[in-house]
């Protein structure tokens, strides 16, 4: 969707938008052998680090944006991602995939030199 977007608006500029990837061939969940499938548990935390990713690309575009519209429309893609991230962390934490690190209780000591 943001992808067809931005690129009618380069299409709209005279930009040529870069070539579409071609669509990847369709695969049953039978044909992949077991050791190769990723689980949900892994999965998810992949997806989470994409929209992060996706959440610093869209604010650094707003920030250095001299168009408002351009900023407007990154702002509007930076709300939809932000609420894509709060749903899979709301999903991990429902699932159990979301394993906090261990509290430390005792707090190294400093050593003044």
């Amino acid at each position: 969707m943001e992808a067809a977007e931005c690129d009618a608006l380069l299409t709209e500029h005279g930009f040529v938008p870069f070539p579409a990837l071609p669509q990847r061939p369709e695969a049953r969940l039978e044909d992949i052998p077991a050791g190769a499938r990723l689980t949900d548990q892994e999965i998810a935390p992949m997806i989470a680090a994409d929209v992060s990713i996706s959440l610093m690309a869209c604010s650094q575009i707003m920030g250095t944006s001299i168009r408002e519209d351009i900023a407007a429309l990154f702002a509007k893609y930076h709300a939809t991602k932000a609420a894509q991230g709060l749903q899979i962390l709301r999903m991990s934490k429902k699932k159990g995939w979301l394993v906090p690190p261990p509290l430390q209780l005792k707090r190294p000591e400093l050593v003044e030199v």
